[in-house]
């Protein structure tokens, strides 16, 4: 370790660790950690902006004597590797905002870094070894990752200018674009004027090329002013297609959908592979959000199938409630998803069935308690929608315990240029 001004680090850069960040470890200078005055003992450093292998000078963020780690941001490369690039959004860079912590990695070796979290976290958590292999969304290989968001929300600076807030800060960053913004939102001028500071902005641009809408603190902003009219518009309609067939969805412009354009198709369509065939079959979609998956499954369900859709959220069980009028395969249910799945949608509710299950958790997971109830209907197959490695490793050891296996497992580059990434795994009874 080399200490200099302003809490400076040289550091030898090790593996990549969930979170967007890679480790490394503060060196014993003479006994003593020149950064604090105290004795470091190998401290553990989670640095952003770097790579594997890379030898950086790095600025401490967060280096309170007493912490179990610290948190740091390459700032100069003395040693590059040789899966980094220039940037594709400076902005983003030490200092910046955050939601592009791997712009400045290629777009493989995002990929690759991905993957290895993918599989560490099973190895760590599940016990399982896995290899994993990220896959590209179709298009963002062409467009160099960017271009890929169909919704963005943004933050109005004390100026009035439209930006985002830098990492583990309320700080607003001013910007003068959003390279991961569709082409569509680009074109809405969100940073070619001056807002109510403090304001929060959401950007809607349906991948379909349906009509765009902008949110002003939850208010739609139409002709330069906010719309506050009763019957002003607040939702947008999402268009996609899976085996040759096309849904449309109408969404409520601030509510849950897939932020990637491909990610509805490509989501949608492993799902459905994953589970195989289930015509005949119930089905039960478990934080089902506006029936993204649900609409497909009742096509695949057939006449003679059912699903059965859960949803915590009230506005979204409404979007799939206009989503859903003209099937009758479709049984919604409002409510958190543990308390359903105990049987208490209502008094008179008969005992849920299931032959397969399909769940799509929060970034938490679904947890041991969803997975005790869901293990409790003995379905055949699961397929489990994650978003978060650590979480569904944590619940694939969970089934396992319940004694379901895992069969098959895709990823997915749904946010490239983050660490995010997507995955879909199925269980075998």
């Amino acid at each position: 370790m080399r200490s200099g001004s302003g809490g400076l680090v040289e550091l030898e850069i090790g593996r990549v660790a969930h979170g967007g960040h890679c480790v490394a470890r503060l060196a014993v200078d003479d006994g003593a950690d020149q950064t604090s005055g105290g004795k470091p003992g190998g401290r553990v450093v989670f640095v952003r902006h770097t790579l594997p292998g890379e030898r950086v000078l790095a600025r401490l963020t967060d280096s309170a004597p007493d912490s179990t780690f610290w948190r740091a941001d390459a700032i100069e490369i003395l040693e590059a590797s040789p899966d980094r690039v220039p940037s594709a959004w400076p902005a983003a860079g030490p200092g910046g905002v955050g939601g592009a912590e791997l712009a400045h990695v290629a777009l493989g070796a995002q990929r690759r870094w991905k993957a290895s979290v993918v599989a560490e976290q099973l190895l760590r958590l599940a016990k399982i070894e896995r290899e994993v292999v990220v896959e590209a969304a179709p298009g963002d290989d062409e467009r160099g990752g960017l271009g890929w968001r169909t919704r963005i929300d943004l933050v109005a600076d004390g100026s009035g200018r439209a930006g985002m807030r830098g990492i583990r800060s309320h700080d607003a960053h001013a910007l003068t674009d959003m390279p991961l913004a569709s082409e569509a939102i680009a074109s809405l001028g969100l940073f070619d004027r001056t807002w109510r500071a403090g304001s929060h902005l959401e950007a809607v641009a349906p991948a379909n090329g349906g009509t765009p809408i902008i949110l002003v603190d939850g208010v739609p902003f139409a002709g330069g002013t906010a719309d506050t009219r009763p019957n002003a518009r607040t939702s947008v309609r999402e268009t996609f297609e899976v085996d040759g067939r096309e849904y449309t969805f109408r969404v409520a412009a601030d509510g849950f959908w897939q932020v990637h354009r491909e990610a509805p198709s490509v989501l949608t369509g492993a799902v459905l592979a994953g589970l195989g065939d289930v015509d005949g079959a119930t089905v039960l979609d478990l934080y089902a959000g506006a029936g993204l998956f649900t609409l497909p499954l009742a096509d695949a369900v057939g006449p003679t199938g059912e699903v059965v859709s859960v949803e915590g959220d009230a506005r979204a069980v409404a979007d799939a409630r206009r989503n859903s009028h003209d099937r009758s395969n479709i049984e919604l249910h409002h409510g958190e998803v543990a308390r359903v799945l105990a049987g208490t949608i209502d008094a008179d509710s008969d005992v849920i069935h299931a032959d397969a299950v399909v769940l799509d958790p929060p970034r938490s997971g679904a947890g041991r308690k969803v997975i005790a109830s869901i293990a409790e209907l003995r379905p055949e197959r699961i397929v489990y929608v994650a978003c978060d490695p650590a979480a569904l490793a944590r619940d694939v050891s969970y089934l396992a315990e319940a004694g379901y296996a895992l069969r098959g497992l895709r990823a997915f580059d749904l946010f490239p240029m983050t660490h995010h990434v997507e995955c879909v795994a199925v269980f075998e009874r």
